[in-house]
């Protein structure tokens, strides 16, 4: 079954929290996915990963960059997996029923919006219902991430 982690977006945006992450699967050596509402919101994140540090690198590519499969980090609204990633980011919306072949799965959602919550929520019970390895993550005081729920 697919690993599925939900975060839950609180003390920092995601602004903040989605660069630091996929930067972390890559030192991995993971492919990644970020999938995102629509082209443009793949562009401001690809914008977004180009400027969040001035230390970083997180090579990556979007639609207008083309060479899906050569990117280490692939940026789309489509539901395919181009760059064969192991790891996919939700950023927009949540996963349909459909989470095969990723060894990991992860949701991040903003905690001040309620309807965000609740479909968190729902989520969260078909993942259980359906088997998979899910778990509940949430930023302490000092900006850690810690595993509140595992089922």
């Amino acid at each position: 079954m697919t690993e599925i982690r939900f975060y839950h977006l609180e003390r920092q945006p995601l602004e903040k929290v989605l660069p630091q992450m996929v930067a972390r699967s890559l030192e991995r050596d993971w492919r990644v996915i970020v999938r995102a509402d629509s082209d443009e919101r793949s562009e401001a994140l690809s914008t977004l990963l180009w400027t969040f540090s001035e230390e970083a690198f997180v090579p990556h590519g979007t639609k207008a960059d083309g060479n899906a499969r050569l990117q280490p980090v692939w940026l789309t609204p489509d539901d395919d997996n181009p760059n064969q990633a192991s790891v996919i980011f939700f950023v927009d919306s949540l996963p349909g029923e459909q989470v095969d072949g990723f060894e990991r799965v992860v949701i991040l959602f903003n905690g001040s919006d309620a309807v965000a919550v609740d479909r968190a929520r729902e989520k969260w019970k078909w993942a259980k219902a359906a088997g998979h390895e899910i778990s509940y993550w949430q930023q302490d005081e000092s900006g850690r991430w810690l595993d509140r729920a595992t089922a």
